[in-house]
């Protein structure tokens, strides 16, 4: 979950960011060079990643205790139906209780917006192609940047997404398409 992994690496930002005000430039690039380590799934690791994981649980309780919760999330995003409600109730006291700022602000983020992500887990509803039309026209405008008229837009529009074969802008030749959708 996007939400999740930027509220890390906000964490992950800050830490840095107080190792170097504190002079201590080796934690710091450590720090910023377990980025990949701590964005990645566990699963796709490599042996060196790994290792500036161990030594994160190790040395910096914050950091490692924002991957789990990171890591916790994604794995309950995989449970679909009411359980996964349950799950992700638990999840949200214990990001509250965690005292990390960027995760108690995850947790009323994720409040806020429970019945969008409540409709995903039990009745599998979302707005992804809603989203992939809007990028399909975004790109389709692009491509449509030195057409003379709106209507050529709408023609390309309704031709690639639309499943509609309409008659191409000066070219209506009085013949009819044997391919038409309508």
């Amino acid at each position: 979950m996007a939400w999740a992994t930027d509220a890390l690496d906000e964490v992950r930002r800050d830490i840095q960011r107080e190792a170097t005000k504190a002079g201590m430039t080796g934690e710091s690039k450590e720090i910023k060079g377990a980025r990949y380590a701590l964005w990645k799934n566990p699963d796709n690791l490599t042996a060196n990643q790994n290792a500036k994981l161990s030594e994160i649980a190790k040395t910096n309780g914050a950091l490692h205790r924002a991957y789990l919760l990171k890591e916790q999330l994604r794995q309950e995003f995989a449970i679909k139906g009411p359980k996964a409600l349950v799950i992700i109730d638990r999840w949200l006291s214990w990001a509250s209780r965690s005292r990390i700022p960027a995760f108690v602000e995850l947790a009323r983020k994720i409040r806020r917006h429970r019945d969008g992500i409540e409709a995903a887990l039990i009745h599998g509803l979302s707005n992804a192609l809603v989203e992939s039309t809007n990028t399909k026209l975004r790109v389709l405008t692009r491509m449509a940047f030195g057409f003379r008229e709106p209507e050529h837009l709408i023609a390309l529009a309704m031709l690639d997404r639309g499943g509609v074969c309409p008659s191409l802008p000066g070219r209506e030749t009085g013949l009819k398409s044997t391919h038409e959708y309508v």
